[in-house]
């Protein structure tokens, strides 16, 4: 697994372009799987996979972002009140300086349409992360370490009605 570049540094590097803040949401499955998207050609880092997600708009929440995000992207409808916000990472690509505001999400209605060219898998977080989503995105690296220190429990909600699971 592709995990670092040398080109990214993360946290506070006194990095001093303005901060792009970030929406980005695991998609957790049943299963404890977690959705991936590749970045379309074009886009920095593309062939890359991805936690879904996009920019906060002025005005947004980062739970309303990522609801938008979730629509415009994936065909999928969340609510904002289903968004639980987990952990932010500040991350300095070549191309961007951006807080990541990481965030879980076990409710959903519909199934990823990937509108926008991209291919989706589903996979274990590691180490059981499925070859077909290499290379993962630096800046989600920390997402996936942190997920691992959680153990099983980080995947599952407790007290969550079936009826609102994700599949």
């Amino acid at each position: 697994m592709t995990e670092h570049r040398a080109d990214v540094v993360f946290g506070d590097d006194g990095d001093t372009r303005a901060v792009t803040e970030v929406a980005v949401g695991l998609l957790i499955d049943r299963q404890g799987r977690l959705l991936f998207g590749s970045r379309p050609a074009g886009k920095a880092y593309a062939g890359y996979w991805e936690f879904p997600g996009g920019k906060v708009e002025e005005g947004e929440t980062v739970a309303q972002a990522l609801a938008r995000e979730f629509h415009e992207e994936l065909g999928l409808d969340i609510a904002p009140a289903d968004v639980v916000a987990w952990r932010t990472e500040r991350v300095s690509y070549p191309h961007a300086h951006v807080r990541l505001n990481f965030c879980k999400v076990w409710h959903w209605r519909g199934e990823p349409q990937m509108r926008e060219g991209q291919k989706a898998a589903w996979s274990a977080p590691p180490p059981n992360l499925a070859a077909e989503v290499d290379p993962v995105l630096p800046g989600a690296w920390p997402a996936l370490h942190a997920l691992v220190a959680e153990g099983p429990e980080g995947l599952t909600r407790p007290s969550m009605p079936p009826s609102r699971h994700g599949r």
